[in-house]
């Protein structure tokens, strides 16, 4: 039977994305398959992989039809986390598909692909469920 891996963002330079992505969602690089165009990011506290970073030629979408999403609590969380992830080379895409009143920012990391900061306090996301 399948099971879901992980996602796989293709990058162009994969020690720079290494170095955005484990320093915005606080992860580890591992050893595992690692070569000069993949990188396997797991989490710190060991619980398993996170994220795959593999080199790629082609150009990052504008509109990707597939795109991660990562979680603030709240709309202050949410604008320090933007805040931190500019800081750390990502970009605010001037998205033009937002909703009336969003609750995501549009970003883009370092190699242009995209990805939103969702405030998971304002509708129409809500909070998750426990």
């Amino acid at each position: 039977m399948l099971k879901l891996g992980i996602p796989v963002i293709g990058v162009e330079d994969v020690p720079r994305a290494v170095e955005f992505w484990t320093t915005a969602l606080g992860l580890v690089e591992s050893e595992e398959a690692r070569s000069e165009t993949w990188r396997t990011l797991c989490h710190a506290d060991g619980s398993g992989r996170a994220l795959g970073l593999l080199r790629s030629s082609s150009p990052a979408e504008p509109h990707p039809r597939l795109h991660l999403d990562l979680f603030a609590a709240t709309a202050e969380e949410q604008r320090a986390e933007v805040s931190r992830l500019t800081g750390l080379g990502a970009r605010v895409v001037d998205w033009d598909l937002y909703p009336p009143d969003p609750d995501f920012v549009v970003l883009a990391d370092p190699d242009g692909n995209v990805f939103c900061v969702v405030d998971l306090s304002h509708a129409p996301s809500g909070p998750t469920p426990s």
